[in-house]
């Protein structure tokens, strides 16, 4: 294929085949996937800034060891929120959650790999809430700021700025945007490593002024990326009408600049931001639904159990015969399990 060049931003690229999450290639650059201007192309970056070391090494949504910023900034709250219970002799209340027993197995419909929708969704809002509500300043952006650049005709109250907004209103936007774009739960999470990894390397906060462009950048990169069908800039903008397009491409190529053009999320980055997610929902009584475990669910999850129990053995008895020389193997032994 032949690669034409194109320019952002005064920067010189070579556009060829796009490729998810910016794999490499084996030239002398890096293949990205820019998605600036509604167009998903694939382009070979040279010479942009690298990264930090030392910010990658601490960064959650670089690295799977890093603890994630969203769950930091909750536990202030859930301390605060135990303590006050503690002191005031309050009640928990009658208990919601339901319980396995001897005759009834209860069970979510959530994995990490298929995340149940909606509680997703009310998880990730939760955790920009934490995000707003226990920010350390207000450091933004031109490019997010709503009074400059308004989502809507409606005049922006001049408070705007200063009134943090509630978790219901957080969930609604998204809530709205994920229901028209037909999005899937797995973009949600996504979106939320790409706002932590937008916060730590611009070095700005997400406050009352800027949450909703910068929550609608992160879901526009996340579905691009993440969705077979790309949601465009053009239907987004059916979705909020009163947005132009042009407003729309250069909110998402400030982003990727922002972004540094890392737009790779590793699977264990993906799960640990799931499981945090799940410990920020019990953390404030967000239960996943239970179901009880039918016969057709309890079936297809010891087909699962079986199948991996056999890929298992397969990879045991590879690595017997590339660890063992046929001239000394006379017979291998497992050795019994020591039950206590």
């Amino acid at each position: 294929m032949i690669r034409r060049p194109i320019e952002i931003d005064g920067i010189l690229k070579e556009a060829g085949p796009g490729g998810f999450g910016g794999g490499t290639d084996g030239g002398d650059g890096q293949r990205i996937a820019i998605l600036a201007g509604g167009v998903e192309e694939g382009i070979t970056r040279r010479n942009l800034k690298k990264r930090p070391d030392l910010a990658l090494e601490s960064n959650p949504s670089d690295h799977a060891r890093a603890s994630t910023i969203f769950l930091s900034k909750s536990q202030t709250d859930v301390r605060d929120k135990r303590k006050s219970n503690h002191i005031n002799h309050v009640s928990p209340g009658p208990l919601s959650k339901k319980y396995s027993s001897c005759s009834t197995i209860f069970i979510d419909d959530s994995t990490v790999s298929q995340p149940n929708l909606k509680s997703t969704i009310k998880c990730v809002t939760l955790a920009i809430y934490y995000h707003i509500k226990n920010r350390d300043s207000d450091r933004s952006l031109d490019i997010f700021d709503e009074k400059k650049h308004p989502l809507s005709r409606e005049q922006v109250p001049d408070d705007y700025s200063r009134t943090d907004p509630e978790h219901k209103l957080i969930y609604r936007f998204v809530r709205t945007l994920f229901s028209a774009a037909q999005l899937t739960a797995e973009c949600a999470i996504v979106t939320l490593v790409y706002l932590e990894r937008l916060l730590t390397y611009a070095e700005m906060d997400i406050c009352p002024c800027n949450w909703k462009r910068i929550v609608l950048g992160a879901i526009l990169l996340a579905s691009k990326v993440w969705d077979d069908q790309a949601v465009w800039n053009v239907d987004y903008c059916q979705i909020l009408k009163d947005i132009t397009v042009e407003d729309m491409n250069e909110m998402e190529r400030h982003f990727l600049e922002l972004l540094q053009f890392n737009i790779n999320v590793p699977a264990s980055v993906y799960a640990k931001y799931y499981f945090d997610l799940r410990s920020l929902a019990d953390d404030n009584n967000l239960n996943f639904p239970l179901e009880p475990l039918s016969n057709e669910r309890a079936q297809k999850l010891e087909a699962i159990s079986r199948l991996c129990e056999d890929k298992y053995k397969d990879l045991s008895r590879a690595a017997m015969r590339r660890s063992f020389s046929a001239d000394n193997l006379v017979g291998i032994r497992r050795s019994n399990a020591v039950l206590s």
